[in-house]
Order: structure tokens, then sequence, then C-alpha cells
């Protein structure tokens, strides 16, 4: 209960939790369509589903601030491509946010003249790029883990040369190495794997949003409340919070 009320408390948390109810009600409401329910009973889950996505707008007021705080913070990492790509990756957040919040504004009737459709193309596609940039860093962090691992093994290096000159079957055995390599390396970095899921599972918002992935509202939905609810966990479980 003391978690739970810790978690509540946050701003941050509050948002994840309207924002997992706002895909839940999505995935219902195509769940409900494509089983042949009543028009009325969708269309009251979508606006329901509306309501969710305009508290959750309320609740990311100032965000922008935050993003760039935080910009400021990762320009002193040591690490060279951990700091471009976090970097980099906040101040899109920054811009996203700045975007989500005009339309916010749009919504309740503060801007009425805001042209809706183009500042939300805009802010997915700050969206989408500081997805590219979190993914990014997940892959280096991963390489950098995986040839650390190998190192330390030290035999990772005379199966390369072996698979190198021993044709098909001795590539075969490289790759299940390689495989083997990456699964030990996510499985003893649980903030690293949940990181790369979550952004994973994201990716696909801002990719059907700008027509560059055609997928289907259910597909956005399942990936929105996934990702939603590995926020929560890591949210709610700071420790599984990839730093920095």
């Amino acid at each position: 209960m003391e978690q739970w009320v810790r978690f509540t408390a946050q701003s941050q948390g509050r948002e994840r939790l309207f924002r997992a109810a706002q895909y839940a009600s999505a995935l219902l409401a195509y769940s409900l369509h494509k089983s042949g329910a009543t028009p009325e009973l969708v269309l009251r889950i979508k606006q329901l589903e509306a309501h969710l996505s305009l508290g959750r707008k309320l609740f990311r007021l100032g965000n922008s601030a935050e993003a760039l705080e935080a910009a400021k913070r990762a320009i002193h990492l040591s690490d060279l491509v951990l700091r471009f790509c976090v970097t980099v990756s906040h101040l899109n957040r920054a811009m996203y946010f700045g975007c989500d919040n005009l339309l916010w504004a749009g919504k309740v009737g503060l801007a009425p003249t805001l042209d809706q459709d183009k500042w939300s193309q805009r802010s997915f596609r700050y969206y989408l790029f500081a997805l590219i940039m979190n993914l990014s860093r997940d892959a280096y962090e991963i390489s950098v883990l995986a040839e650390r691992e190998a190192r330390s093994r030290g035999k990772v290096g005379a199966e390369v040369d072996r698979g190198a000159a021993g044709g098909t079957v001795a590539l075969a055995g490289r790759a299940r190495a390689r495989l083997g390599l990456l699964c030990h390396v996510l499985r003893s970095n649980p903030p690293l794997l949940l990181d790369a899921l979550k952004n994973c599972c994201d990716l696909f918002i801002p990719l059907d949003r700008l027509g560059l992935l055609k997928t289907s509202p259910g597909v956005v939905a399942f990936c929105g409340l996934s990702s939603s609810v590995l926020s929560i966990l890591t949210i709610s479980q700071p420790w599984l919070k990839l730093k920095p």
C-alpha cells in the first residue's frame, strides 16, 4: 500500500495510469467493433478514451522544462555516444511535450485557431526521433556489455575465427553463440531489457500516426498499453529504471 501511495503521488505515475487506461480503452473499443458490438457502446468507449487522453495532457504540462533540465545534465556524461543519444533524446522530448501542451490548449478552447493536425504531426515527429535516440542508446549499451562479457569469457573470439573458416555449420554455431551472449546480457540487466522493450512498443505509435508504417488501431493500442505497463513497473520499482 505504501508503494502504491508513493507511486500515485507522482504526477508521472498518474500520467502513466491514465495512459494505460487510455490505450486499454482503445483496445477494448477495437475489440468490440471487431466482435460486432453496437455502435453506441463502441462510441462510449471511444469517448472515454478521448477524455483520458485529454486528462493525460494536463498531467504533462511543464514536462518540457523537466526534459530540458535532463538534457543539461546529460551534456556532462563522460561517454560520448551516451552523451549524444541521451541529450538529443531529451531535447526532442522537450519539443514533443511543447507541441503536446499546445494541442491541449487547443482542445480545451484556449487556442481555438490552432491547427490540430499540423501540430499533432510535429509532435509525433519529435516523439519518433526521441525514440530512435533511445533505441540507439539501448543498442549501444547492449553492444558494450556484450563485448565486455565476451572478453571476460575469453572464448568468443576463437569461435568467431572458427566460424569464418568452417562454413555454414560453424557460422550457425557462431550465430548461436552471439544470440546466447545477447540473452545473457539482457537477463543480467533488467533495466536495459525493459527500456528496450518499452521503446520498441512505443515506436509503433508515431510510425503509425505519421503514416510510415500502417498497422491497425488494435496493434497501436496493444503496443501503447504494453509500454504503459512497463513504464508503471519502472516508476514503481526505481531500480528497474535505466540510468542515466
